[in-house]
């Protein structure tokens, strides 16, 4: 499946002041395939590490020596490793000792040489006897598949080549089939073995039991990393669809158990936001650049990787998101503000925070801030759009700061003043 991470991937390859690479992201959302895929059309040859089923790696990190490194794996796979024509994989990397630290050698005696490592995002940060190479590792973040690469995998390029142009009158004329279509990837999602199994069978049980197989494995991962906050991570993660379904998506530690305090769940809270598993996106009391000055780290809301882990989880029907017109209003809208969620945190140099003033109702979904601008963005799953609290954000609270707003909702394209309406299967339209 084509990603669109392949042409970050080739301007590192081409970088002259190239350094490893570290592919950063949660777990299955295809940093391994991507890796070797991006190997196979790229260089003469691959040097595939797996550091999890390997015996060689026990040994081979046992001193921080690239060059005998780099010979032992000559000698072990039978081949070559040449600068410029090999790419040297080491997946799974948390799971060998040394062989993070060893990208800072790789980047200081053999930079000619293509070196990328993929592994648990959790994995790699919690290696704490271990020195991380700052300064000597490019790395990228990978997400889920977007609604865009849904498309392309299950091939409708017509209809990404209408998106992609924004011409917004041809995009009237699809309007049906592209809702249509999101309301599979509110269901399928973006997790890519989700997406192969649902093109492949169509099956929407085969589709759920994947997704169900994903979710285990991240449990797994749960009891793995952390065996003393183990039981506070599942309650946190196992309230997720219930705090969305709120008409206040407002994070509320009371919903976990009677008098719950944030001191008690913290740890578990920042457990599931390393691992990437969560996105956690806080108030903002003041709609000022930059807004991190700003935050509220006591008040914010959680949203999942991935709409469709979202769905299976909160156990909703696929008759209900594939057939029930009401689908994308259920739970509040929260499948809808999870979709675009997940997708803003794909834009590179930016940052999500939401807001709500304290002497009233009004609250904007999310701000979204780029190097050089913040925008108020609402989130509409119905058809009824009328947006209030947007309409007096940018046209009474802060109207001297000039904002625009931005509406995703299932309208088509509007043009007003002051807000500009996206259909919601255009999301990607913004960048």
């Amino acid at each position: 499946m084509e990603r669109s991470i392949y042409k970050d991937l080739l301007h590192w390859k081409n970088r002259p002041d190239r350094k490893p690479l570290i592919l950063l992201g949660a777990r299955q959302v295809g940093k391994t395939y991507i890796l070797q895929e991006f190997g196979r059309r790229e260089f003469a040859n691959v040097v595939y590490v797996n550091c999890q089923r390997n015996s060689i790696c026990e040994r081979l990190f046992r001193d921080l020596d690239v060059r005998r490194i780099v010979t032992e794996l000559e000698r072990y796979f039978d081949t070559y490793i040449v600068a410029g024509q090999t790419l040297l994989i080491f997946d799974e990397v948390q799971e060998a000792k040394n062989a993070i630290t060893a990208l800072k050698y790789f980047c200081e005696e053999l930079n000619s040489l293509h070196v990328a490592v993929a592994g648990s995002l959790l994995g790699i940060q919690l290696r704490e006897e271990e020195s991380f190479p700052v300064g000597k590792v490019h790395s990228i973040n990978m997400y889920p598949m977007t609604f865009n690469e849904y498309l392309l995998a299950c091939g409708r390029h017509r209809l990404l080549e209408v998106l992609d142009s924004k011409d917004w009158e041809s995009m009237k004329l699809h309007h049906e089939q592209l809702t249509e279509l999101l309301r599979q990837y509110f269901f399928v999602g973006g997790m890519p073995e989700a997406v192969a199994k649902y093109i492949e069978t169509g099956n929407v049980r085969e589709v759920r039991e994947v997704q169900r197989e994903i979710l285990e494995n991240y449990s797994q991962d749960m009891a793995k990393h952390s065996k003393s906050q183990i039981q506070r991570i599942h309650q946190v993660w196992q309230s997720i669809p219930a705090q969305l379904a709120r008409e206040n998506k407002k994070f509320f530690y009371g919903s976990l158990r009677k008098g719950a305090r944030a001191k008690d769940f913290e740890l578990a809270l920042q457990w599931l936001v390393d691992a990437g598993l969560v996105y956690r996106v806080e108030r903002c009391n003041k709609p000022v650049h930059p807004l991190k000055f700003y935050a509220d780290n006591s008040a914010f809301k959680l949203y999942m990787l991935d709409c469709g882990l979202l769905a299976c989880m909160a156990e909703a029907s696929p008759n209900m998101l594939l057939l029930d017109h009401n689908a994308f209003v259920e739970f509040k809208g929260a499948f809808a503000e999870n979709f675009v969620l997940q997708h803003l945190k794909t834009i590179p140099n930016s940052s999500v925070f939401y807001y709500s003033k304290d002497n009233s109702t009004l609250e904007i979904d999310f701000l979204f801030q780029t190097e050089e601008r913040i925008v108020p963005v609402e989130v509409k799953a119905e058809d009824n759009v009328r947006s209030r609290s947007l309409y007096l954000f940018v046209n009474e609270d802060f109207k001297n700061q000039n904002y625009k707003g931005l509406r995703f909702s299932l309208k088509p394209y509007i043009q007003q003043s002051w807000m500009e309406n996206i259909p919601l299967y255009a999301i990607e339209g913004i960048v």
